[in-house]
């Protein structure tokens, strides 16, 4: 492996990319709904003063049921407790739940409520983030909705179903004031952006508010992503630290259209040595996605990089680990529809016992779940395939160039 000083362009991305980093936090990762719904239920059960949950999709369903008895139970006793329902995402329950909800004692938020046949460039500006937060002591970040994984993933051949593969993280410590500020300000756009007097001055951070540093804790950093303060902030996070890796650089994620720069940080990578795996969808749950990614992978294989396909059931993961140093899990796909256009949230923590754990649990997702491309045969496809793929690749580079114009909310 060559060790050759960081190139001016290195640093200058490694200097772009210093989020605020909080010492001190104590980091849970959860995989699937199976490890986050638990803890989010007990800490709904568990608040004493305020619940903040927002989210792109909140299901009528088993799950999204459960939730929602939960918030209705902690409203009663007193909880604070608000809402926010992307209104693409949400659909018309969003709609019935900002009717029904507040005469039950919770405040329901719906993030752009603009029908779909609505055709405007800000249509798909969207609120795809998920976050919770509770009593400004815990908060929860990831890419899990409100939905409940099992209804739509069916195993092939074995009668049963999978949940969908993604991950969330638990966060207690100094960082959580982060977590709830990024709420409070959204509020705050919202407002503005709906013609309505925003309520109070613009929120800043409190940190006479945060919680205390714990003494075995880690650094970790919230990287957001939205229309106007935060426009590249979690692909340039991404971009400086696979420029900088040296060892190992491990992706998993649904949705990966990167853009020429995001490309060619990953060849480069591997063409000093770095091993460089991408773990990415092989189920066609979007086509159009689909298949605009798959006109990427020849290019991606011929740098030497590794492309594994999760064929267990659907992969909803968006997480990363690089030099088994530097970790990041949250709601940001790598594609123009995440990097350009909706509001996103990702944790980095800089610790090298959960970056060893969530490595552990891509290992066996790469193992036992998953099929590997291989170089030779994908350049060897059918002429219509490869027409296929770069036809729906060339459709959503148009419409990014398009729709991401413009600075809005």
């Amino acid at each position: 492996m060559t060790t050759a000083a960081a190139s001016p362009e290195t640093r200058r991305l490694q200097r772009a990319a210093q989020p605020a980093l909080y010492a001190g936090n104590r980091v849970q990762l959860l995989v699937g709904g199976d490890d986050y719904f638990p803890a989010l239920l007990a800490a709904i059960e568990a608040a004493a003063r305020s619940i903040w949950l927002e989210t792109y999709i909140f299901a009528d369903d088993r799950i999204g049921r459960r939730v929602l008895d939960a918030l209705e139970a902690a409203a009663s006793r007193g909880v604070r407790v608000t809402l926010v329902i992307d209104g693409f995402g949400g659909d018309e329950h969003a709609r019935q739940l900002a009717r029904e909800l507040p005469p039950r004692g919770i405040a329901v938020h719906i993030f752009r409520p603009e029908r779909w046949w609505r055709l405007e460039r800000k249509l798909l500006r969207r609120l795809h983030r998920k976050i919770v937060v509770v009593d400004d002591a815990l908060a929860f970040v990831g890419g899990i909705n409100i939905l409940d994984d099992y209804t739509e993933v069916p195993t092939s051949g074995s009668g049963r179903r999978a949940p969908r593969y993604d991950f969330a993280v638990a966060l207690r410590g100094p960082v959580v004031a982060a977590v709830a500020l990024a709420a409070q300000r959204l509020l705050w756009t919202l407002a503005l952006a709906q013609g309505r007097k925003p309520p109070g001055p613009p929120p800043r951070l409190r940190m006479q508010r945060a919680q205390p540093a714990f003494a075995d804790g880690v650094p970790v950093a919230l990287l957001l992503r939205d229309n106007l303060r935060h426009r590249r902030s979690i692909e340039t996070a991404y971009v400086a630290t696979i420029a900088g890796a040296r060892e190992e650089v491990l992706l998993a994620n649904a949705y990966f259209i990167p853009g020429r720069r995001f490309r060619r940080v990953l060849r480069e990578a591997a063409a000093r040595g770095v091993r460089v795996r991408l773990l990415l969808q092989g189920r066609a749950e979007y086509a159009i996605q689909h298949y605009g990614q798959q006109a990427l992978y020849g290019d991606l294989l011929a740098a030497g990089i590794e492309i594994h396909e999760y064929t267990a059931s659907f992969l909803h993961a968006k997480v990363a680990v690089i030099d088994g140093r530097w970790a990041t899990v949250g709601s940001s796909n790598i594609d123009p529809y995440s990097l350009l256009l909706a509001r996103e949230a990702n944790v980095a923590i800089h610790d090298a016992g959960f970056a060893a754990q969530l490595h552990a649990e891509l290992e066996r997702a790469l193992a036992t779940r998953s099929t590997a491309l291989d170089r030779a045969a994908y350049a060897h496809r059918p002429w219509w395939q490869r027409a296929r793929d770069a036809l729906a690749y060339a459709v959503l580079r148009w419409a990014a160039v398009v729709l991401a114009r413009g600075r809005d909310y």
